[in-house]
């Protein structure tokens, strides 16, 4: 049985209807569909489509731009002027009349629905820029525009794929990218990862003062500079790149571990190949507490290649022997193992043994594989090679791609963003 209460609400829902003729439409429209009074809409994918909320964004947006203009003219002293004002958004182009003022004192210039509702003339909203950067983080800019028509059913410039991209990926500070510090007293460990990859850049070059700019760029490698921190028992890593040297490269490695928590009483397990750098910041960034080892896999190319001289008939029953005995830590071994077929240094051609040698004899302190097999530890930095090509060159390798070395470090820092899940923290907060 209906209440009085229940009538009044009925009857109170209906007078508000009628006031807004497009909103009383659309109830209308809505209820047909989920009625299916046509018998028409029988699949999920249709009723979705039809469900679309254009309509009531533009009844919204004429509504609040009619009721700050009456509260702007309820003061006086204005003149006004109505303009229409578009933007976009993830339902399509939503236009409104907006009532524009300026004070007859001053000449001051008032957009009181601009103010209140946060858009501009052709601008996007918030909820499309999201769209719009998700795709530009993944996909050439000149994709976009096709995957937000298949996805959303609009349809934006090409210029706007890239501006709105690189203007939030410009945005990204450093602490953004990485998780917050969680500074912990309990002993911990850490499993800390760098390597390098080139990516394609533009530089400008000097040019004649009457000369043509355009033919004055040089198309560089430059190295981007990987780093990544994970726990033991974590199955993904923070990650961090750079362009920069090597001590910013340090430098991320070391806000990196602070945000997975290290402490004066953290072991640090660091991998990489044998680039000089890499070993060097570990030692700068983490002192007595980080232990450098070279990637296993990475030593036993350099094995694998002098396996042929050491041992040409059974090169394969060589090799793994040397690998056995690094892994229970018998690096003179292997050394003497060599040693009896080290190239002369003035012989002409590749030198694979004399590689391998020199490679072992210039690093004696980071191959103590048994401690790190003894502690369940990685003895490979395959992660941080996997991650090179998840993080950095599925979006800035492609075929044809050349990259300003800032827009380069702002995708760079966009997709470490995603890759350490703080995309929607990001939003949360993006202007």
């Amino acid at each position: 049985m209906e209440t009085i209460g229940e009538s009044r609400s009925a009857a109170e829902l209906v007078e508000r209807l009628e006031a807004h003729p497009a909103m009383k439409e659309r109830i209308v429209r809505l209820l047909d569909l989920v009625e299916n009074v046509t018998g028409e809409v029988k699949r999920a994918d249709d009723a979705e489509q039809r469900a679309m909320g254009r309509d009531i964004l533009h009844t919204w947006g004429q509504r609040l731009a009619e009721t700050e203009g009456a509260a702007t003219r309820k003061g006086g002293g204005v003149v006004h002027q109505a303009k229409k004002l578009r933007w976009h958004s993830t339902f399509g182009d939503i236009e409104v009349i907006e009532q524009i003022y300026r004070s007859k004192a001053d000449g001051t210039l008032r957009r009181p629905f601009v103010a209140v509702a946060g858009v501009c003339q052709r601008g996007y909203s918030r909820a499309l820029q999201r769209a719009i950067t998700d795709f530009g983080a993944d996909v050439p800019f000149g994709r976009v525009g096709g995957k937000l028509k298949e996805h959303y059913g609009i349809d934006i410039p090409l210029s706007a794929a890239a501006s709105v991209t690189y203007r939030h990926a410009r945005a990204l500070a450093r602490q953004d990218i990485v998780p917050q510090s969680a500074a912990k007293i309990a002993p911990l460990t850490l499993i800390a990862q760098s390597d390098g990859s080139m990516i394609p850049v533009v530089q400008p070059v000097a040019a004649d003062a009457a000369g043509d700019k355009r033919k004055h760029r040089a198309l560089v490698w430059k190295e981007a500079r990987l780093s990544l921190v994970r726990r033991p028992e974590q199955v993904e890593p923070v990650c961090a790149v750079t362009l920069g040297d090597a001590q910013a490269a340090g430098e991320d490695l070391k806000r990196l571990a602070l945000g997975s928590g290290l402490n004066r009483h953290t072991h640090v397990h660091g991998l990489g190949d044998g680039a000089p750098w890499i070993a060097d910041q570990m030692e700068r960034q983490f002192g007595a507490q980080a232990c450098y080892l070279i990637d296993f896999y990475h030593l036993c190319d350099y094995l694998a290649a002098a396996a042929n001289i050491c041992d040409p008939v059974q090169p394969g029953t060589w090799l793994a022997a040397q690998k056995a005995r690094f892994k229970a830590g018998q690096v003179s071994a292997v050394m003497d193992a060599l040693a009896p077929y080290v190239e002369p240094e003035s012989a002409c051609g590749d030198q694979p043994v004399r590689d391998a040698w020199r490679y072992i004899a210039n690093r004696p302190d980071q191959f103590d594989y048994p401690r790190a097999i003894a502690a369940n530890l990685p003895i490979g930095s395959g992660e941080v090679e996997s991650a090179h090509r998840s993080v950095i060159q599925k979006r800035l390798k492609l075929p044809g791609a050349w990259w300003k070395p800032a827009n380069a470090q702002a995708m760079l820092n966009l997709r470490c963003l995603r890759a350490n899940h703080l995309w929607h923290d990001f939003w949360l907060n993006a202007a």
